[in-house]
């Protein structure tokens, strides 16, 4: 019995998110690399963006707050101009855009277009819609640099019209989300927020 109900409690955590934190290859919490190595503070938020699982994870406190289905590159993981791969490691969101625009508003070159998307709608662009975070690597070598900048390659978290894709492999290096998620996210974070993106 006393095991049976351990299970139901774990269960339990690992759907809602409470007291888990997603692993690096040698055991430890990205956050901890956050907090080490960029001085990420307590009561400040964070995200993981987990590859592996195609979850963002909103951290507070060593706790997971939030976590949101998203899509990172369907030509996996990379750090190259060019491969539309997504970059690992930590960057900051150096902008947000998009503040007060309609929902599903199309945005080109980071600039509002003024036009709008029906999701689901099949554009045979990579339409980037709602709100714009766009990333700075702060990781000389791997996603800082000459050739593998983050910024210059402009990845960036948005929304998309391809929201049937979130959850499986997508985009062409971004990480997507969906619509309303993506104005949630935008709302509860400021420019300087830490984003640590694993495999």
């Amino acid at each position: 019995m006393i095991f049976k109900t351990a299970l139901i409690l774990l269960s339990y955590m690992l759907c809602s998110g409470a007291g888990y934190l997603p692993q690096t290859p040698e055991g430890k919490q990205p956050i901890d690399k956050l907090q080490s190595q960029f001085g990420l503070k307590a009561d400040e938020f964070s995200i993981i963006v987990d590859i592996s699982d195609q979850m963002l994870y909103l951290a507070k406190d060593q706790k997971i707050i939030k976590r949101y289905l998203v899509s990172t590159s369907k030509y996996g993981a990379g750090n190259r101009a060019g491969s539309h791969k997504t970059p690992l490691g930590t960057h900051r969101i150096c902008h947000k855009i998009g503040e007060g625009a309609k929902i599903n508003t199309i945005f080109k070159a980071g600039i509002n277009t003024g036009k709008t998307m029906e999701i689901g709608i099949d554009s045979k662009e990579d339409l980037i819609t709602t709100r714009i975070m766009w990333l700075k690597g702060l990781e000389a070598g791997i996603n800082k640099g000459n050739g593998i900048d983050s910024y210059n390659r402009r990845i960036y978290i948005h929304g998309t019209p391809e929201e049937e894709l979130i959850g499986r492999p997508a985009s062409y290096g971004c990480i997507r989300m969906k619509n309303k998620d993506v104005i949630e996210l935008f709302n509860l974070l400021k420019e300087g927020t830490l984003v640590e993106i694993k495999e």
